[in-house]
């Protein structure tokens, strides 16, 4: 049963532990292993930068083991998605693994991102114009993508050939 790395800002939910469950389960439906980051107990008595490297190297050490990542680019607390999220996918990346990646349809960077007729934002930044979803290196990157969670776990199952 090939193991999924699940990403994504879903450890941050008020329903974290119910929801990655809810998406374990729904891996196994598909043949799937799911690993989600909250597997990992974090020890007691950790002082807050010790806890933050506990929760990292775990996290790693979970993505390692991985065949493939699951990532949720959702918009997370602006227009991008989740850095921590970014910086598993491009783990993934690098460690050869594929990566699936789901997020709703919202149009290319450009008719998300507000900006002027010169296309920079309201902070002078140059918002990407190649008609991708997300920044290019992500986009660049993926096996595939789906719009919900529930299409995205089935459609790596098919990729991975389960």
């Amino acid at each position: 049963m090939p193991k999924v790395y699940l990403a994504g800002p879903d450890v941050f939910r008020r329903d974290a532990l119910e929801h990655g469950v809810h998406l374990k389960q729904l891996c196994a439906a598909h043949g799937l292993e799911g690993l989600y980051p909250l597997d990992n107990a974090l020890p007691a008595g950790l002082a807050p930068a010790a806890a933050a490297q506990w929760i990292s190297a775990a996290n790693v050490a979970l993505l390692r083991s991985a065949d493939a990542v699951l990532a949720n680019l959702e918009p997370f607390r602006g227009h991008e998605p989740d850095s921590g999220t970014v910086f598993e996918a491009g783990m993934a990346v690098a460690l050869g693994k594929p990566l699936w990646v789901c997020f709703a349809p919202a149009g290319d960077l450009r008719a998300q991102v507000p900006h002027g007729p010169d296309g920079r934002d309201a902070q002078g930044w140059q918002v990407e114009d190649f008609g991708l979803p997300r920044n290019l290196m992500l986009a660049c990157s993926w096996a595939g993508h789906s719009a919900t969670v529930e299409a995205a776990v089935a459609a790596l199952a098919r990729h991975l050939g389960v």
